[in-house]
């Protein structure tokens, strides 16, 4: 059990430079401890009890770090029981502006601390990141509601359907190229061949009443753009603020500039509960028939 004693010392002594915009932010929330809770709270675990489980972090020390959180504005609570009053803690509109930090975080430990060093656009079935995305299955998808191509914003999981296929890639070269050298990357072609394949069997999904969401972190505009030109009948959701790949800790690498998802695909049903997952996509046409099936 951690006790954060070690954490005090260092954050005690720290004096941010007064014009330094990274110093001061490491003031705020430069204590790992703070970084995992704002982790955490993304994936939709908001309950005391539940967030001291998680991390196997001290009550005490939680206490602490949820109280600095709260006084930053970066977390809010509410009330969800009385006698005794027990909270549930939310990250603010200034806690989710983190979570872009957090995926390039993830994104850089993958590549520079789990992995090899090599810019990659999939992994191996052995690879940390992907034993990550298969310990998604069972479990709940938060509520995360991004903008769609029909023009609005929508909840991720379509509550109304048997199931819904949830598939993420790295992004469509229509209407913006792709960056120089996305060919060299491994895993990064193939997206719009990808989004053709489950259009092609777009019917058979309804039939099923499976419903299909493809996810990039390309903009609305240009997931708009491309939905039209290609006639593409599903939905795509813009995680441009990737609210989900931090929810879900989806596996990323940063190309031309920005964060992309590496292909993934999930089954989730309407009760928010991953049923299954496929990860590495090596063969989208195989992964469409596995959808199917499952």
């Amino acid at each position: 059990m951690a006790t954060g004693l070690g954490d005090d010392v260092r954050r005690n002594s720290f004096e941010p430079e007064p014009d330094c915009a990274i110093a001061q932010s490491l003031g705020v929330i430069g204590d790992g401890w703070e970084l995992l809770i704002v982790r955490d709270l993304a994936r939709g675990v908001g309950r005391f009890d539940r967030l001291a489980d998680s991390l196997d972090i001290s009550r005490k020390v939680l206490t602490e770090r949820l109280a600095g959180l709260l006084g930053s504005g970066i977390v809010e609570r509410s009330a969800y029981q009385e006698r005794p009053t027990r909270y549930v803690y939310r990250l603010t509109p200034r806690g989710r502006a983190l979570l872009p930090v957090l995926v390039a975080l993830q994104d850089w430990g993958d590549r520079w601390l789990l992995g090899d060093g090599s810019l990659t656009g999939t992994n191996r079935e052995d690879e940390p990141p992907a034993r990550r995305i298969h310990q998604l299955t069972g479990r709940r998808v938060p509520e995360v509601a991004l903008p769609s191509t029909a023009g609005t914003t929508l909840d991720v999981v379509d509550a109304d359907a048997r199931a819904t296929i949830l598939f993420g890639y790295p992004a469509t070269g229509r209407p913006t190229p792709l960056p120089d050298g996305w060919s060299d990357i491994a895993g990064a072609s193939g997206c719009t061949m990808e989004n053709r394949l489950f259009a092609a069997r777009y019917d058979e999904f309804r039939a099923q009443r499976l419903a299909v969401r493809g996810v990039s972190t390309q903009r609305p505009d240009e997931q708009r753009a491309f939905a039209a030109t290609e006639e593409i009948p599903h939905l795509l959701l813009s995680d441009q603020e990737l609210e989900l790949a931090a929810a879900l800790r989806l596996p990323t690498f940063r190309a031309g500039g920005y964060e992309r998802l590496k292909r993934v695909v999930l089954v989730v049903g309407p009760d928010r509960v991953v049923q299954a997952v496929r990860y590495p996509v090596t063969d989208s046409s195989a992964a469409v028939d596995w959808a199917l099936g499952v």
